[in-house]
Order: C-alpha cells, then structure tokens, then sequence
C-alpha cells in the first residue's frame, strides 16, 4: 500500500536528534515558554522574512488569538464581518466566530481553489471589516488582488497559512500557521504561530495566548492558555532548516504526476512551475469520486478528501444552510487528494502515474 502521507518516513531521519532534543529538555528542567520557544520563534520569523513570531497551542488558536488581539487593539469589533473563501477547511471559519466576528463566504476560482478575487467586492458591505485569505492546498492565494481591494476598502487583512509554509509570502504582514504532524513543517503533535511585523499585535497576542498576562500573575485581559509547548518548539527548530528543501521534493513530485498523469476522467490541480505552490496536497477531480477511489485502493494507493463536506453544509454551521455556493458545493463532491510527500519513491509515484492513467 502506498500511503496518503508517510509521516514516520518523514521524521525518521530526525529521530536521533528528537531523542538528544528530549534528553536535553528532560535535562534542563524547563518545560514551559523557555529556550526553545524563544529560539523557534526567532528562526521562524527570520525564515518567514517577518519581525515577530509568536508560538501558539494550534492552528486555530492562532486565528482567533490574531483576531482577538485586532479587537483588543481597536482595529475591529465584535460583530464586524469577515470575508473567507467559502471552501476552506472549516477551522478557518471556527477561528472567525470564535473571535465573536461574522464570515461572509466567498466563492473560489476554480482552476486554483483560492478565494475569487473578482466575487470578493459583492460581498463586502458596511460591516465588513476584514478577509481572512487561505492558501489553500499549499498555494498562494492571488495576494496583489486581493491586498488592493483591502486597500481600497481599509481593510483587516489576516492569512491563513496552515497549508503554506516555505510560500513567498508578500502580502499581508499577519499570518497564522499550524504545525499539525501532517503539516509541510510537522511537529510531533498540536502547535501553531502567528508571525507578524507589527510589534504591538505581536505583544498582544503574547499576552492573550498567556492567560492575558505579560508579568506572572498580573492579567491585562480574560486571556487563553494556548503556548507553544517547549518540546515541539525544540523538535520543529530541528526540522525548519530541512523544510525548503522538502518543498522542493514536493514540488518535484508534482511535476512528474502533472506531466505524466494522462486521464481526459480526471482534472489536474493548476501549476505554474513558480515557488507559489508548496503543494501541502496534490488535489485532482473526478465526477466519479468514489469509484476512482475505490480503483485507487484496490489498486494499494491509498487517498484522502480535502474535505467530503463544504463548511456551510455542516451540521455544526446550521445558520449557514440556506446558502448556496455552486463552485464549491461542486470541489467538495469531486476533490481526492493523491499521495503528496517528500519521501515517495520514484518507483512510488510511477505506480501511482499508471494506476491512474488506466482508470
């Protein structure tokens, strides 16, 4: 069987470095906002050419922790809406309500599954304040488009960057990452970042992902206990330097299955060969969905869906049932996501080529 996603492969050559990193932790004694974090968030702030990084519980935490901060800070309210692509992954969507704000969905373009620069201005209105812009898969997501109309609107431009990490990234200066296991940048379990040059956003963030308090026991705000914990820092400083080079494996198997993959039953994901594609996933489409994955897997390649469900049509999101979004409605019904890793073998993916230009 060839898996979706190999994450032991991936982190056994770091293994004997995690066993020295957990001796070194276990040695010191510090187990909570010491060394390690310090040192990731500096690395990591460095890496994404940014001033600021601060070390969260998880990806959605660090939504919501950048949004509160914008309201404790003045720059949005409770209430205000927030432009989202209406077929994200729904912790997206959890961060904005979270946050006490409103998501107004909008629909992608279709050949890049990223928010629809033109179908954006429709839908802002007085209320709205702010876009959270996902780079979906692991693209960029149209950032020149989409920072002029944040410009000409004035504004809250906030990225979700949980798919894209190693992007070039050049629009907004506040971007929230998750380092989920599965991740482009993996821990070895739950972490997150938001990384920003705003050096006040930075502090209050700090504070609120600390029980709001920047001095022990004096609470500025009714804060949250979400930190980056000590040992996962430690593990992803030792995997960060290795992450665009990994990008690069994964940016050469895509290559092979997009110019080897001949199916006129199946569409491609759009590429334009540049760095704005870390492939986090390699997303086809297929009207049959579930009989080609059926094929896939009797044929030992195992696949996944990203996601079987758009956000409005779960049941958790019941108030935004009566909406109807067609685009996406029609790339959660068709979307199978391929084996994507850095460690598939070239054997690997020409099987995975021939499987599928048999179907």
């Amino acid at each position: 069987m060839i898996k979706f996603l190999d994450i032991k492969t991936i982190n056994e050559p770091f293994e004997a470095a995690f066993q020295e990193k957990l001796n070194s932790f276990l040695e010191r004694g510090w187990y909570i906002l010491g060394d390690e974090v310090k040192a990731f968030e500096e690395e990591f702030a460095a890496y994404c050419g940014s001033k600021y990084c601060i070390g969260v519980g998880n990806g959605l935490d660090a939504i919501i922790l950048a949004f509160k901060a914008y309201i404790e800070m003045g720059n949005l309210q409770e209430g205000d809406e927030i432009i989202v692509p209406a077929n994200t992954y729904i912790a997206s969507i959890i961060g904005i309500i979270h946050a006490g704000l409103v998501p107004v969905f909008v629909e992608p373009d279709e050949r890049t599954y990223n928010i629809d620069p033109k179908q954006i201005e429709a839908k802002i209105s007085e209320k709205t304040k702010g876009m959270l812009i996902v780079h979906l898969y692991g693209q960029l997501a149209p950032m020149d488009e989409i920072m002029e109309i944040g410009y000409k609107y004035d504004l809250l431009i906030v990225e979700d960057a949980a798919q894209g990490h190693g992007l070039p990234f050049k629009g907004s200066h506040t971007r929230a990452f998750s380092f989920y296991p599965g991740k482009n940048l993996g821990a070895l379990g739950d972490a997150g970042a938001v990384v920003t040059n705003d050096e006040k956003l930075a502090k209050t963030i700090k504070s609120f992902s600390n029980y709001g308090s920047e001095t022990k026991y004096y609470n500025d705000y009714l804060g949250f206990n979400s930190r980056l914990d000590e040992l996962q820092a430690g593990f992803l400083r030792l995997k960060l330097p290795h992450l665009t080079s990994e990008n690069e494996k994964r940016r050469a198997v895509a290559q092979r299955y997009l110019s080897e993959i001949n199916n006129d039953k199946i569409t491609l994901p759009f590429y334009d060969g540049s760095d704005n594609h870390v492939f986090h996933l390699f997303v086809i489409r297929t009207a049959k969905r579930d009989e080609l994955q059926r094929y896939l897997s009797e044929n030992g390649i195992q696949t996944m869906i990203h996601y079987p469900v758009a956000p409005h049509r779960q049941k958790a999101m019941k108030e935004f049932h009566h909406l109807s979004f067609p685009i996406t409605e029609k790339i959660h019904e068709e979307v199978v996501s391929l084996p994507m890793s850095s460690v598939l073998t070239e054997d690997e993916i020409g099987y995975v080529v021939k499987i599928l230009n048999g179907y």
